[in-house]
């Protein structure tokens, strides 16, 4: 498992200084106009999409043909690109959030009081959860159709999420239920553990799909 993660975490390596550069981009961009919060999301999620690519570098090398000469499973290889998916969300989200509190101390000059630092890290730790969701479904879609819909795949790994987060508020809505402050509050600080179980279901339907493929 270390190993398949060591692997792809060098080959994207060679693509982390284009990522840096993008991310100082969209920092200088975003963080003046719209502030903070939409930056570290689009930090995470930037970085999170990089699993896409390393299905890309193992398809050039045919690296999965290979792997399956080695004592590795199929289960090992979809388990170790979850594993290398929650280290990118976390490196973006960390970038996010580093680059975001540097904006705001140069747009603020002076440091950030303890309320600002709370509701950066808070919505770290929400960015993080997305990134995290929208990166299992990529696998997943990547795993059934191919990397060379990279692209497509993308998009309908941001609108999968997003239709069944829509289709839950709904049916909170025709049950009743009001969406409180405190209620949104709890469903954010909750949603990492919400992002683990959403990854757990789809790196189950992941290795199904994968153990029926013929490579």
């Amino acid at each position: 498992m270390k190993s398949l993660v060591l692997k792809d975490l060098y080959n994207i390596g060679h693509n982390a200084k284009t990522m840096l550069f993008i991310l100082a981009v969209l920092a200088v961009a975003f963080i003046p106009t719209s502030g903070a919060s939409g930056y570290i999301f689009i930090s995470a999620v930037l970085c999170g999409m990089m699993i896409v690519t390393t299905f890309a570098f193992d398809d050039q090398s045919k690296w999965t043909r290979y792997a399956m000469i080695m004592p590795l499973s199929k289960k090992d290889l979809v388990a170790a690109k979850f594993v290398v998916l929650a280290i990118f969300c976390t490196i973006g989200t960390l970038l996010g959030l580093a680059l975001s509190a540097v904006g705001m101390f140069i747009a603020e000059k002076g440091p950030l009081d303890f309320a600002a630092i709370g509701e950066l890290l808070f919505l770290a730790l929400a960015a993080w959860a997305v990134s995290f969701i929208i990166g299992g479904m990529a696998i997943l879609l990547v795993l059934r159709y191919g990397a060379e819909k990279g692209r497509v795949l993308l998009l309908v790994s941001f609108l999968i999420p997003a239709s069944v987060c829509f289709g839950v508020y709904q049916l909170l809505v025709l049950l009743g239920v009001v969406m409180t402050d405190r209620l949104i509050f709890g469903l954010l600080c909750g949603s990492p553990a919400i992002a683990f179980l959403w990854c757990y279901v789809m790196y189950q339907i992941s290795c199904r799909i994968f153990a029926r493929q013929e490579l």
